[in-house]
């Protein structure tokens, strides 16, 4: 890094990470999309298959809100902000699935178009298929245990 680059120009290595999340979440939800898609049609026909498939996308969603946000609070990683931004962000993110997650339970409790056998089974799916995914592309990566960050220790610039 010269002198003249700014401080919050750098982006951090997990970025790499996220992205691979993001990435293997949505080849998992696939994944879970055929699966629950033919179990669900075989046990409840095409209310089964469209259960499956709203199941399956709300696992997709609410994983990619969580890798998104903290992607998006990453831009902010080097600037004198960055630790507010960050976690307000984040935690803007988790506060948005929880909203997201009781809007939706409530609109479809009770819908005769929803089989939610099915659609519990395929949410169940999808959080403890991302968990693995989590796990597994953190187990993999390299980044270091380090900042990659510029740090500023001229205490007339904080």
């Amino acid at each position: 890094m010269s002198a003249t680059q700014p401080a919050g120009s750098l982006q951090p290595t997990s970025n790499r990470v996220f992205r691979s999340i993001l990435l293997y979440g949505g080849y998992l939800a696939g994944g879970i999309a055929v699966v629950g898609m033919i179990a669900g049609g075989l046990a409840a026909g095409g209310i089964g298959v469209l259960s499956a498939l709203i199941g399956t996308g709300m696992a997709l969603v609410f994983m990619g809100i969580t890798a998104g946000s903290i992607l998006i609070a990453n831009r902010f990683a080097g600037t004198a902000a960055a630790v507010g931004a960050f976690f307000g962000i984040v935690l803007g993110g988790w506060l948005l699935k929880f909203v997201v997650f009781l809007v939706l339970v409530v609109l479809l409790k009770g819908q005769p178009w929803v089989q939610p056998v099915v659609l519990f089974l395929s949410i169940i799916a999808g959080v403890i298929g991302s968990l693995i995914v989590d796990v597994v592309v953190i187990r993999k990566s390299r980044v270091p245990y380090v900042s990659d960050l510029p740090r500023s220790w001229d205490p007339e610039k904080r």
